[in-house]
């Protein structure tokens, strides 16, 4: 007990400054080689500001150097995030200043190395990126799951504040740094007091607690949450939120080294607006409707459901941190260069033309939806992956041209449709056709969010081939159904049923089971719809997605909203595009001249070497002259 307690003693006598300092230390020997050090640095002395002895980066510093667009204008958002990530593992001390240490800690939690130091903070870093944007509101303390609609249309009105870089905030913040009090509620994102304390379980930070427990300081960790914001009491502006998706659409298929100007060239209106309906698209799966920010509960089970490689693009944005220009690696001797010290991969040299992250754009799938698809699916089996197998505006909307162009692709593959909301009394004998084929809607449509033309876009990710399928269905475990417009949400394969896809002369089935060689007396003629299913007629004209929240299908219902719907739509595009690379292109053409073969081969009869012995076999059997003709004399 005495050495427990003297262990104790000398955690709380141990100031924040010095293991931050020992953390920023072992960050530095740890997470980089040698050489990433030294570019690290040349690149912070390079750029930095002086004050009274001590080098900081502004923030526009920052934002110049990682060529934030100022169109888009997150400059201030990302700001905010590095001077709280800054303060890591303390969020008391938080703005921090960025000097040397706390620009390493930002960069080794934005590239995801602190693994190698902080063993049980692997995993996750989105509860701290969270914290790093959510502002807390007092008001929203205590009704933050269900605000009344007063305080909804109160918040709304006000202006978010933003983050206050003048000096003499700069000042405030260094007189925190050096372990001076303050109440943090002045700065945009900075937290104040929160109510209700002492009814609320303590809020642990898994990495914080990791970087102190390699400190042995887990005891100052426990003193430091005193000052730190409950986060179920903090929210993200929603208007923040949005600026940070569009950047984050921007810089998803960047590769380390990548200039992000050149991706921020193409930022011209047209594009702007196409980002900003993209983005409200995810925003609204959080249903901003209802909240006037988003909330930690909303966020911790969105992203890891529907958005799991959300923040992806932020590692080789500031892996940017580790290549200094004025470091010419040519110029240095061999002989003073260690075998160890190896700098990181460069994709692309600065004046390198990059290749096209789409062959080409189709009536559904742009750069800005493929960014959003690479939200859930890796970008590295999207970005220069993908191929156009199938694009209906060009081959025809048939089930045939479906087969003849999709069918030979031996690699998974992306289903896009695109359509507009049917009204729900059929009109023309299209439509009541194809409402008589279903059974009679019982679900009301799904949210609109921002879109008011009823327009939608569903899709799956298929992980097998396709091909005609009869008993039974096809697919894998990592098949996704999901929908990106108007709303967000990717519904995962389940294992109670495994009625993936179907392809039959009915249409086809995503969740939905195959459909039955012949009417049984006694059972409906209709359509057999899943749980959570996407059906395409056979005439590729009408679609219908249908959500039952019971689930018990193929695919897991929505882990946010628990209510049931159906959208039926009149199909307006169709497209189906292959991933992979030139390999899988190759196979199928392969598979094509293949067949091409076979088909020729068929189309051919040769005759034999005795001509008159193959005409006679072939009279014989009636097929040639007039000798084979059947029925007998009239007479």
């Amino acid at each position: 007990m005495g050495q427990g307690h003297s262990d104790e003693h000398v955690a709380r006598n141990v100031s924040t400054e010095q293991l931050s300092h020992e953390l920023a230390r072992r960050f530095a020997k740890k997470c980089f080689t040698p050489l990433e050090i030294t570019h690290f640095k040349d690149v912070f002395r390079s750029l930095a500001d002086e004050q009274d002895g001590m080098q900081y980066w502004k923030e526009e510093t920052l934002c110049r150097f990682l060529v934030i667009p100022d169109a888009l204008g997150p400059g201030p958002l990302i700001y905010q995030m590095a001077t709280y990530l800054g303060a890591f593992p303390f969020p008391s001390l938080a703005p921090s200043i960025l000097t040397i240490e706390a620009l390493l800690k930002v960069v080794v939690i934005m590239t995801e190395r602190y693994g190698t130091v902080l063993k049980r903070g692997r995993a996750d870093r989105n509860k701290l990126l969270f914290r790093s944007l959510a502002v807390f509101d007092r008001r929203m303390s205590s009704v933050y799951e269900k605000p009344t609609q007063e305080l909804l249309d109160s918040v709304r009105d006000e202006k978010l504040e933003k983050v206050d870089t003048s000096d003499a905030v700069l000042e405030e913040a260094r007189s925190q740094a050096a372990g001076e009090e303050s109440s943090q509620s002045a700065l945009g994102f900075a937290i104040d007091k929160p109510a209700n304390d002492e009814d609320e379980e303590e809020d642990d930070d898994e990495l914080a607690l990791a970087a102190l427990d390699s400190l042995d300081a887990i005891e100052v960790f426990k003193f430091d949450q005193r000052a730190d914001t409950k986060i179920h009491h903090a929210q993200i502006p929603v208007d923040n939120f949005r600026r940070l998706l569009m950047l984050l659409l921007v810089i998803a298929p960047l590769d380390s080294q990548e200039s992000l100007s050149k991706h921020a060239e193409r930022l011209n209106p047209k594009r702007i607006e196409s980002l900003r309906q993209v983005a409200d698209s995810i925003l609204w799966s959080f249903t901003p409707e209802q909240n006037a920010g988003i909330f930690y509960h909303s966020f911790n089970k969105i992203i890891p459901a529907s958005l799991p490689y959300i923040f992806d693009g932020l590692n080789p944005l500031f892996e940017h941190f580790l290549f200094s220009k004025n470091i010419d690696l040519s110029k240095r001797k061999r002989s003073s260069a260690p075998a160890q010290m190896t700098s990181p991969t460069v994709h692309q040299t600065a004046d390198a033309p990059l290749e096209p992250l789409l062959p080409r754009e189709g009536d559904i799938l742009n750069l800005d939806i493929l960014s959003q698809l690479s939200f859930f699916i890796k970008g590295t089996n999207l970005f220069r992956r993908l191929r156009p197998l199938y694009l209906g505006a060009d081959a025809g909307f048939s089930l045939g041209s479906i087969e003849q162009k999709v069918f030979n692709w031996r690699a998974p593959s992306i289903l896009l449709v695109s359509g507009t909301r049917l009204s729900p009394t059929p009109k023309g004998t299209r439509e009541r056709s194809f409402a008589d084929t279903l059974h009679p809607k019982r679900f009301a449509d799904g949210a609109s969010g921002n879109n008011s033309h009823g327009k939608v876009i569903f899709g799956a990710y298929i992980d097998v081939p396709w091909k005609h399928t009869y008993k039974e269905a096809i697919g894998g475990s990592e098949m996704l159904l999901f929908q990106l417009s108007p709303l967000h949400e990717v519904f995962g394969a389940s294992t109670v049923s495994k009625d993936y896809l179907t392809f039959t002369k009915t249409g086809i089935g995503l969740g939905c089971p195959p459909p039955r060689a012949k009417s049984v007396s006694g059972l409906s003629s209709h359509t057999a719809l899943g749980p959570i299913s996407l059906l395409l007629d056979s005439s590729l004209e009408f679609g219908v997605f249908t959500h039952d929240s019971t689930g018990g299908g193929s695919f897991h219902p929505s882990t946010t909203r628990h209510s049931d719907w159906q959208d039926r739509f009149e199909i307006d595009n169709l497209e189906i595009w292959g991933c992979g690379g030139d390999e899988e292109a190759e196979r199928q053409r392969a598979a094509w001249a293949f067949e091409e073969r076979e088909a020729e081969a068929r189309r051919s009869v040769k005759m034999g070497k005795d001509i008159e012995a193959d005409r006679a076999l072939l009279e014989m059997a009636g097929l040639v002259g007039g000798h084979g003709n059947s029925g007998g004399s009239m007479g």
